[in-house]
């Protein structure tokens, strides 16, 4: 009883070592653009039934309560809170912000859409618009080299200004995605989301329209974590970790004064 009571008490620790990895991470993208935030969530393990409540045995009363020992905790699965994140002001003509539902589109090296939050834009030397790690956003916006100027409104519109011209011309559209199932999405660096059956396949709709956020040009969206509610977090981690240190020296403890004195 002592050994599976320590294997109950190691299941606390390897449980809190995740929560306190996944706090960490929080705590070191709290200035990274569109990051949003995770929480890890724990589930029981199965339970060790002695005896069944209800159905008593011959010649005596049925339990109204069974005789089950728990036998530990795990981390079921990380969880993306995907909520709005402060919007900040750059005054860069390339740097967008969503405000509301939806994902930047760019093209990933292996040729599949990495989706996100982060819209710190720039041009490559093609003048083809590209997020920080060289990704060209889908579908693809050629901006003319002479540029003056670029403007993009709510809706996603690209307008740009040339040398000789009165009038702005468009060169592109911005699209955006979402999903039934965001949480669903997988993390893949890099700013980046991964489709995944969980989330179910992306629906790609115009900004400011249809339910989807509307484009911020000048703007972006900051991390959505709260540092306060981390360090509490992280507190009430190590204190929990603390508890199951105890709880191990405690049966160790016992199992030696059984060997020593019976």
């Amino acid at each position: 009883m002592s050994s599976s009571a320590m294997h109950v008490a190691q299941t606390g620790l390897t449980s809190q070592q995740y929560k306190l990895q996944v706090i960490a991470n929080n705590l070191s993208n709290v200035n990274t653009t569109g990051f949003k935030r995770e929480r890890a969530n724990f589930q029981t393990q199965l339970y060790q039934t002695l005896s069944q409540s209800g159905g008593a045995e011959a010649g005596s009363e049925g339990k109204n309560s069974s005789f089950s020992v728990g036998t530990g905790v795990s981390i079921v699965n990380t969880q993306k809170l995907h909520t709005q994140g402060a919007v900040i002001a750059t005054e860069n003509s390339l740097d967008l912000a969503i405000n509301g539902l939806g994902f930047f589109q760019v093209l990933t090296p292996d040729g599949s859409l990495g989706y996100t939050r982060a819209g710190n834009f720039s041009r490559s030397a093609d003048g083809v618009l590209v997020d920080p790690n060289g990704h060209v956003i889908q579908p693809q916006i050629q901006i003319p080299t002479d540029a003056t100027s670029i403007t993009i409104n709510s809706a996603g519109e690209v307008n740009v200004l040339t040398p000789g011209n009165t009038t702005s011309q468009n060169v592109g559209q911005i699209y955006l995605a979402n999903f039934v199932n965001p949480v669903g999405l997988q993390p893949i660096g890099q700013n980046l989301f991964a489709e995944t059956e969980a989330s179910g396949t992306p629906i790609e709709g115009t900004p400011a329209l249809g339910g989807f956020g509307k484009l911020q040009q000048g703007f972006l969206e900051s991390s959505n974590v709260d540092v306060v509610q981390q360090l509490v977090d992280m507190i009430e981690t190590q204190r929990a970790y603390e508890v199951s240190s105890k709880s191990i020296k405690a049966v160790d403890e016992m199992l030696q004064y059984v060997a020593n004195n019976l």
